[in-house]
């Protein structure tokens, strides 16, 4: 081989080289592009809770129940729905915060909150702001419908449907009178409201309206003004852990008279604290409380069980409240709502999705959660009925169904 040949041979392997790695540089960057298109298609779910502070009772078993969502259905149509949770330590302007980054700065597509009806109510007016639909897991009052059209459903019951099955028992018994003892915020006066309401159509009077904050280590003054006014009934306005405060006083006073509670007092916490003082009192509640005890042609039984299996898978444990099925049926919620924007042609991450979403939701028909059946309208953002409320009676911490 001649010198003229040898450098001919050599610069065409350099020229070789050089285009192999001109090709292997072109794929890589093919391949870093096309990695946050892939990303891009996840399904963003902006999650609030309280897993510290007052509302933390509520708020950490909310968390699980969102797990257990997840465990349950990871994905829809293929495309993969990521959890950003965040948590606002049971103060309203942390869940409004919150709320504003994971639709800001994390690019969400939908927002799940919160602990604490105060906490919601101050996350959902974020939301209906910045135009992105919500599913609320505490109850709240109503809300504004923000621009085109409402933006937030609730997966708790409405309060004076869960409120009107007290009453009715009250007055199958021919209880006339009855005192409140609840919280001084927005879920005390949801619940009062509710109760003033019930019990003038019942021809029953309400004789004292006692409240007390969530952060407060005694009630006894409120207890002997309620005890004071000498009521047939009384009817409980707290929940969680601070929800025992007025059911131990009232037992260390030698209170015997029909004692009502309502569905935040479905909790380990509140079971433990309040002991054998919670024996006897009524609570309405959702089915899931008493799956087992539903008759088996109830579809909720199936899904209620289906949560619980699922629910231990994710957090290891057992259930043991009623809020960590709010927070499950939201996700449900979510995912039917998410399978129909997604037929619509939109892509996740857009505000085109967002309103596909939002329209979604509005238009959601019989999801079967473990707390009710679900059909939301622009006029109806609590989707349940009556299949939505049972009465259950504790009794050495468990509660059995009443007919």
């Amino acid at each position: 081989m001649t010198l003229a040949e040898r450098d001919k041979r050599r610069s065409h392997s350099r020229k070789t080289g050089a285009m192999n790695l001109m090709k292997s540089l072109l794929a890589s960057t093919v391949l870093l592009i096309a990695v946050p298109e892939i990303a891009q298609a996840d399904i963003l779910v902006g999650f609030v809770t309280g897993l510290s502070g007052p509302v933390s009772s509520i708020g950490i078993p909310n968390g699980k129940g969102i797990a257990a969502g997840q465990a349950y259905i990871g994905e829809v149509g293929g495309e993969k729905l990521r959890l950003i949770q965040l948590d606002d330590g049971s103060d309203p302007t942390a869940s409004a915060r919150n709320a504003r980054k994971l639709v800001e700065q994390e690019k969400v597509d939908v927002l799940i909150g919160t602990s604490g009806a105060p906490q919601t109510l101050a996350m959902a007016t974020a939301a209906i702001e910045m135009k992105i639909p919500m599913i609320a897991v505490s109850p709240i009052a109503p809300v504004p419908a923000g621009d085109g059209g409402p933006w937030v459903v609730q997966t708790p019951q409405p309060t004076p449907l869960l409120v009107q099955g007290i009453v009715d028992h009250m007055k199958a018994h021919r209880l006339k009178t009855v005192a409140f003892i609840g919280f001084s915020d927005a879920f005390g006066d949801l619940m009062y409201t509710s109760l003033e309401q019930s019990a003038k159509a019942a021809d029953i009077k309400v004789i004292a309206n006692e409240r007390y904050a969530r952060s407060d280590s005694s009630v006894t003054a409120q207890v002997l003004r309620a005890l004071a006014a000498r009521p047939d009934a009384i009817m409980l306005g707290g929940t969680g852990t601070p929800g025992a405060l007025p059911v131990i006083a009232l037992s260390e006073r030698g209170y015997k008279g029909p004692l009502y509670g309502n569905h935040g007092l479905i909790s380990a916490d509140f079971l433990r604290l309040a002991g054998k003082a919670a024996n006897g009192i009524i609570c309405p509640t959702g089915p899931v409380t008493a799956a087992e005890q539903l008759p088996a042609a109830n579809p909720i039984q199936k899904v209620a069980l289906d949560f619980r299996a699922a629910f231990e898978k994710a957090n290891g444990e057992v259930p043991t409240d009623s809020f960590s099925s709010y927070s499950f049926d939201g996700w449900l919620v979510f995912v039917d709502a998410a399978k129909r924007a997604m037929a619509s042609g939109a892509k996740a991450g857009t505000p085109e999705f967002r309103t596909a979403l939002r329209e979604a939701l509005f238009t959601t028909k019989d999801v079967v959660g473990t707390q009710g059946i679900y059909t939301y309208t622009p006029a109806d953002r609590h989707g349940v009925d009556t299949r939505a409320r049972v009465l259950v009676q504790i009794e050495d911490g468990k509660y059995k169904l009443l007919p």
